[in-house]
């Protein structure tokens, strides 16, 4: 039986002109969760990155962190399939305010609980995309991108049970790690579970970041082990080290 870890990016640059660029706390967070696994000796067959500059270095800071043994002959490779959707284009369908930053900002600044607000927003445009009622509005539709992330996952798992295979039964357990984001193993939790839609843009607002979702298969089966998974934080962190933007 073979595991894939699904981990969420650091905290982002929510508010700067890039958000595809971990903060500081974010490239903490990856960080610690690099030294949890180098406590617990987890190395890893192969390691995927959705493609994202946030992707990439949540992996490069995190894994920097484990011993070369744990790493040996470990197979890195981008497979944009694991890619967030454009929240972008989502948030400005809903919300054409969004595309200009500072009209945006006065229009937050207005409520007395901002972050709420922008919650608000979020949870209305992830609504009408989801709906299915404006899919020409979008590059992408939320079933073309929830059937993206599950092959994706389905390729991963494949690939870890063939080496599994040729490697004999005797051989240690396939054990990979993706590098992603929240709307990404929402639609992979959602898939898992058959949970309704309306619970993905819920689950999504839960996921932490640098959290680890944990998965294991077998040939033609993968089920949910554990999700959202940050103890890594609370046991090596400090106060303010769990965010969810």
């Amino acid at each position: 039986m073979g595991t894939i870890y699904l981990v969420r990016h650091g905290q982002a640059s929510f508010g700067s002109a890039n958000y595809d660029q971990l903060s500081e706390l974010g490239f903490e967070q990856v960080r610690l969760l690099g030294q949890w696994f180098a406590n617990t000796r987890q190395g890893f067959h192969r390691v995927v990155m959705g493609g994202m500059q946030r992707h990439r270095q949540s992996a490069d800071t995190c894994l920097a962190e484990l011993p070369k043994a744990l790493l040996h002959d470990t197979e890195w490779r981008t497979d944009t399939d694991f890619a967030e959707f454009d929240h972008l284009q989502v948030l400005q369908r809903h919300c054409p305010e969004f595309g200009d930053t500072e009209a945006f900002k006065r229009l937050l600044a207005q409520s007395p609980q901002p972050q709420l607000a922008f919650r608000n927003l979020f949870e209305q445009a992830m609504q009408r995309w989801m709906s299915g009622a404006h899919e020409d509005d979008y590059v992408e539709s939320w079933p073309q991108f929830r059937q993206r992330c599950v092959a994706a996952l389905e390729r991963v798992a494949a690939q870890a049970d063939a080496a599994q295979g040729a490697a004999g039964d005797n051989a240690p357990s396939q054990a990979s790690i993706v590098f992603t984001s929240g709307g990404v193993i929402a639609a992979l939790t959602q898939h898992l579970l058959g949970l309704p839609d309306q619970q993905v843009v819920t689950l999504n607002w839960s996921l932490a970041n640098g959290a680890v979702t944990r998965l294991r298969h077998t040939p033609g089966q993968i089920s949910l082990s554990s999700l959202n998974n940050y103890a890594h934080l609370e046991w090596l962190g400090e106060a303010g080290a769990i965010t969810y933007i």
